[in-house]
């Protein structure tokens, strides 16, 4: 037997999540209390894992304790054993009963507010014991895949950079989709049947934070024309917020076309007529390369596809 087999032998699952709660808390005694076991068994089983290993996992001060490389490097080998764990017990459960199982799914907001709720109605139709967990993306940024690199969620749906370059995930786009100038129905732009973008630099935008791939793009339409972004009124990430302050009338913003086609709210709202140069983005999923998804997962991306089938023929 190789060496590396004989060590790896001697490792333990309860070594490895000690490991982990030590190198995510910062200390033993954090990680014994959150483990409910006493800091003497924490210390030991760190104390074998380094004799097993011959390397130092830890470096300790007096202000806890911080993981070296070798230590950072076994506890991410430690996420993925106990998430293919996890991913196995998953499996079989959906063996035993195929209409039940969990998903998570890592999303942003717009859709969160928007395709997101179609494709689960679709997977509920189908599959109403399935239970999906949503993670949804506190900034608006579409290529942060963190929650999906550290097994948080199962797969992430959203807007995928273009080229998608990556050792790590693959993904799958499922659609291009436009971005659209939009208004309240009491909006007076909304008896226009042609408006130059010129015209609306000046008027109320609801705009998203100038650190997000969406402001840039929208940025880069404008100078397109030669024109200066437009000063905001409102300038959040909150679709919430949208939601109540365009179907006054008063304001301005710009919509994805898979929030225009599924979004609750959509019918309070109306695509201007103004020639917006902005390029289709690619809305797909994303998922870690040599993880295998479990049933409930492969069943939600099933579902994604035909939902978005409508949207997929348009950016053909």
């Amino acid at each position: 037997m190789r060496q590396a087999d004989q060590i790896s032998s001697r490792v333990k699952l309860r070594h490895l999540k000690i490991l982990m709660a030590v190198a995510q808390s910062g200390s033993m005694a954090k990680a014994a209390a959150s483990l409910a076991v006493s800091h003497p068994v924490v210390s030991k089983a760190i104390a074998e894992l380094e004799h097993t290993l011959g390397v130092r996992l830890f470096d300790r001060s007096s202000q806890g304790v911080e993981p070296t490389m070798y230590g950072r490097a076994l506890a991410g080998c430690g996420i993925a054993v106990f998430d293919d764990l996890r991913q196995g017990v998953k499996q079989i459960e959906f063996l035993a009963d195929p209409t039940a199982g969990e998903i998570r799914v890592g999303c942003g907001e717009v859709f969160v507010a928007g395709l997101l709720p179609a494709i689960i109605e679709r997977l509920r139709d189908r599959y109403p014991r399935i239970v999906c967990h949503i993670d949804q993306a506190t900034t608006a940024s579409s290529s942060d895949f963190h929650e999906l690199r550290e097994r948080r969620v199962d797969l992430t749906l959203g807007h995928i950079p273009e080229p998608f370059e990556s050792d790590e995930m693959s993904a799958e786009i499922l659609f291009r989709e436009r971005t659209y100038v939009v208004a309240g129905k009491g909006s007076k732009w909304t008896r226009r049947r042609k408006i130059n973008l010129a015209e609306l630099v000046g008027e109320p935008w609801l705009l998203l934070p100038p650190n997000t791939e969406s402001y840039a793009m929208v940025e880069e339409a404008f100078a397109a024309r030669s024109l200066k972004m437009p000063k905001p009124c409102v300038v959040s990430i909150s679709v919430h917020l949208r939601n109540s302050l365009l179907p006054t009338g008063r304001y301005l913003a710009y919509l994805p076309e898979s929030f225009m086609q599924f979004g609750a709210m959509r019918s309070s709202f109306k695509v201007l007529p103004v020639d917006f140069p902005v390029a289709p983005r690619p809305v797909g999923i994303v998922t870690l390369k040599n993880r295998t998804l479990n049933p409930a997962a492969q069943l939600f991306i099933s579902c994604a596809r035909e939902v978005v089938k409508p949207l997929a023929k348009k950016s053909r």
